[in-house]
């Protein structure tokens, strides 16, 4: 990669990671991810925006030579190695460059790398950088999605560099989005920011009054559109969902498939979109992505000794981790000689604020009587979203 223009004297510099699969240990990307890093060139001053992860130090290096600038301030937004990882290097290139950032970050930094308080300027919520005809204002925004994370505006360009804010893993040669990118983000969202969706809202609030040309986020393309990105998050962050049932479910032998099954003919017949996922094929990210607007979640599983079966613990763990804006779950199963599976599911979900609908655990393949049960569910289901308003009443 080479280094881009932005606008007038503010660059792209950062790397593109096409082969990398998993972040953090954590999460899938399928698609690959950025790192994006952003010089800002005044006429007395020169910044540099984030770094990249400590593996792409070559390509930041490579781009900051070609651009032939020297950097007299580093702007960190965010303490995680993929934004800060490469700074000791490039101070060895930079000796002289000053460390930009807040209190937290700054904390955060001084642990994870070898760095003294000679190397910080702290800056707080409102305060500004003048570059020279350039000046760059931070917002401090915590919990999207650490404590210590800010964003950047440059004033005079009307940027917003957004750190992980927005962003999006994509590998890509496009420097800007276009709406294909509006599920990668969506997905992005779900994964990383959703547990701190309350906290979210309030920091989009702090944001309503710049007038933002350009979103550049840490992740993935830009946003030439910021009001496509901003609207989104303001739909994914509100308590408004949609008329939506997940089934997250494992079957052994075919029973509680087949009550999966059922649930979903019925919920179908009943006007409800619904969305199984078999978690022997589903990953963990595309079942966060549906949490983001669903109504109701129903877990099915099958009895394992005297619990739910392992994938579906981590899934009902992830939910609950992820702290999506769920009404109402249930359970629903299959066992064969006993067990505890309803109360380890039940147990397990305490963030959640829902309403629960009436469980159905069956012992063996469902019968007659067991299909009038899962009709019942239904029914209540539908009944419930009614209460609610997303559906009108039959």
């Amino acid at each position: 990669m080479t280094y881009n223009l932005i606008k007038e004297q503010v660059y792209s510099v950062g790397a593109i990671d096409w082969d990398r699969r998993i972040f953090d240990e954590l999460i899938n990307i399928p698609n690959g991810t950025s790192y994006n890093s952003f010089i800002v060139k005044g006429k007395d001053k020169t910044a540099l925006i984030d770094t990249v992860d400590p593996t792409k130090t070559n390509e930041l290096r490579d781009n900051l030579k070609k651009l032939d600038v020297d950097i007299d301030y580093i702007v960190i937004n965010h303490a995680e190695q993929d934004h800060s990882g490469t700074i000791p290097k490039i101070l060895k290139k930079y000796s002289d460059a000053i460390i930009v950032t807040n209190t937290k970050c700054k904390e955060f930094l001084s642990e994870f790398l070898p760095l003294t308080d000679a190397n910080f300027r702290v800056v707080g919520d409102g305060d500004s950088l003048d570059l020279g005809g350039k000046t760059l204002e931070f917002i401090i925004t915590p919990w999207v999605h650490w404590p210590d994370t800010m964003v950047t505006y440059l004033n005079e360009n009307k940027i917003l560099f957004s750190c992980d804010f927005f962003g999006s893993h994509l590998a890509t040669s496009e420097l800007f989005s276009n709406e294909d990118i509006y599920k990668l983000a969506k997905r992005y969202y779900a994964e990383i920011m959703m547990p701190f969706r309350t906290i979210i809202t309030k920091n989009l609030e702090k944001l309503e009054n710049l007038n933002i040309d350009i979103i550049a986020p840490s992740h993935g393309p830009l946003y030439k559109n910021p009001e496509f990105i901003m609207n989104a998050y303001k739909d994914w962050t509100s308590n408004n969902t949609k008329n939506e049932v997940i089934i997250p479910y494992i079957s052994m032998h075919g029973s509680t498939k087949r009550m999966v099954e059922y649930l979903v003919d019925s919920l179908i017949d009943r006007g409800i979109t619904v969305k199984p996922l078999n978690l022997t094929l589903t990953e963990s990210g595309e079942l966060a992505l549906d949490l983001v607007d669903a109504t109701t979640m129903v877990i099915a599983s099958p009895t394992v000794l005297t619990g739910p079966h392992p994938s579906v613990v981590y899934a009902t763990y992830l939910a609950n981790a992820l702290r999506p804006k769920l009404k109402l779950v249930s359970v629903m199963g299959s066992y064969g000689w006993g067990g505890r599976m309803l109360d380890l599911i039940t147990g397990m979900i305490g963030n959640l604020k829902v309403e629960m609908i009436s469980p159905l655990i069956i012992k063996g393949f469902p019968k007659e009587e067991d299909y009038k049960k899962i009709e019942a569910m239904a029914n209540e289901i539908v009944s419930k979203h009614e209460e609610l308003g997303i559906i009108e009443k039959r």
